[in-house]
């Protein structure tokens, strides 16, 4: 079996793997201060969990946004099962071709996600992700990476929003009844879900006239699922991008 660990800034999402095929997908919050022998019980916590032996790894690897943590959770893995995961980054085989100004500051989440969008989707693409920030990737016809945008995550505009005015609540991310608020509460909802839903529908559609064609659209991360049904494009949700992209690349390398 092999261990693949993304690490965002607001969750980090473990995964066993054989044989090319996700036999699970956990996610858990990251732990910014968190010890190697912490992360070394949540990653065999997550395993014991799904029935599986920690003992069968055989091999890993890892994607990390957090460097902070990077050798905290390479460590962790090397002392659980012994073996030192690969680290995607400079010196990592991806097979894929990065187009943008600087292609050394294409976050390793973005790489990952490309690596598995191209193998799995119809070119060109538009891949989503939906976690501590939302970023969008653009994937043309020839399978190159060409570029994309970031901006404020819908939870980080959410806490920011209510930390600010002290008169609004926190909310759960459930789906409004209706699209115009009768109450605080309603109002929060449909403004925040329904909002970023019209701005990932309006982001692809002038990345679509940019292109001069329609790109696929796959989208992924925490948010992903509250956000969206509420979409009038139409957008693939896989949550298991992130894992899919990791064997890719491991299997590159391995």
């Amino acid at each position: 079996m092999i261990l693949a660990i993304d690490i965002g800034n607001t969750n980090t999402v473990i995964g066993g793997c054989k044989d090319g095929k996700i036999l699970f997908r956990e996610t858990l919050s990251t732990a910014h201060t968190a010890t190697t022998l912490e992360y070394a019980a949540l990653i065999r916590t997550a395993f014991e969990l799904n029935g599986e032996d920690h003992r069968s790894i055989e091999g890993g690897i890892i994607s990390s946004v957090v460097p902070s943590l990077t050798l905290t959770v390479k460590e962790a893995v090397r002392r659980l099962t012994g073996i030192t995961p690969m680290v995607v980054g400079p010196g990592i085989k991806t097979g894929l071709s990065i187009m943008i100004d600087n292609p050394a500051q294409l976050g390793s989440s973005m790489v990952v996600n490309a690596a598995a969008g191209i193998k799995n989707y119809p070119l060109p693409l538009i891949i989503i992700d939906m976690g501590t920030a939302t970023t969008l990737s653009v994937i043309d016809g020839k399978g190159s990476h060409i570029g994309g945008m970031i901006v404020p995550g819908l939870r980080v505009s959410l806490d920011s929003l209510v930390t600010k005015a002290s008169q609004l609540p926190r909310i759960a991310l459930e789906p409004p009844k209706r699209i115009i608020g009768r109450n605080t509460v309603e109002c929060l909802k449909s403004g925040v879900l329904y909002g970023c839903a019209g701005m990932i529908d309006g982001l692809i559609s002038r990345i679509n006239g940019e292109m001069g064609e329609v790109c696929t659209a796959v989208a992924t991360g925490d948010a992903a699922g509250a956000v969206v049904p509420l979409c009038k494009s139409t957008i693939i949700i896989d949550d298991d991008l992130p894992l899919k992209g990791l064997m890719i690349i491991y299997d590159k390398n391995k």
